[in-house]
């Protein structure tokens, strides 16, 4: 059985050799909403994904293209950037807090241990990169 997919569709803004720069615009369900401009909720990105070029296919720029990724690969990089880090924040917190720390000064130490998460995140992009399979359609 295929694993469940999310598409966006981009515009290619740069080509190389080896990968496609596509430029897709990430909306809220508030953005597609017909009264967004009433309440000023709206929220729209712009983000800019590295593909690798797909081989036998010919591209240009500012084509038009859907980007696909598994459901199962958001699901992951949902947790890398977001559980992940709550959890050691609030592990932080809490051991401080526990420790006798004072709520102002365990905070500042909750933040600061993002620190080495967010360091070996980036340490590690090369790897990730390979493990998050964007395809063009």
């Amino acid at each position: 059985m295929s694993e469940e997919t999310v598409s966006h569709e981009g515009v290619i803004t740069k080509i190389t050799d080896d990968t496609l720069e596509i430029q897709i615009t990430s909306m809220s369900a508030c953005a597609a909403c017909h009264a967004k401009s009433a309440c000023n909720i709206s929220d729209q990105a712009e983000k800019v994904l590295t593909v690798p070029r797909p081989e036998g296919r010919e591209f240009h720029r500012f084509q038009k293209v859907n980007v696909v990724m598994g459901v199962g690969q958001g699901n992951k990089a949902a947790i890398l950037a977001y559980l992940v880090p709550i959890a050691v924040l609030l592990a932080a917190l809490f051991i401080c807090l526990g420790i006798g720390l004072s709520e102002g000064l365990s905070a500042l130490i909750g933040i600061a241990a993002l620190i080495p998460y967010y360091l070996i995140l980036y340490s590690q992009r090369d790897k990730l990169k390979k493990k998050f399979d964007y395809r063009i359609e």
